[in-house]
């Protein structure tokens, strides 16, 4: 039988929850293509991490 693979994140349980994985779409200038940023954000800062550009 096969054991089920869980994944968790190190580290300390508290800070994890206030932090969210934001992933916004931008259009390159360049060549006109879209690419996608990531990044990590506490829960404060979502928002001027989708208003700036």
């Amino acid at each position: 039988m096969a054991k089920k693979a869980v994944a968790t994140f190190s580290g300390d349980r508290s800070k994890s929850k206030t932090v969210v994985k934001c992933i916004r779409m931008v259009k390159s200038e360049r060549t006109g293509s879209y690419a996608f940023e990531e990044e990590l954000v506490p829960n404060e800062k979502v928002k001027d991490f989708f208003n700036k550009k």
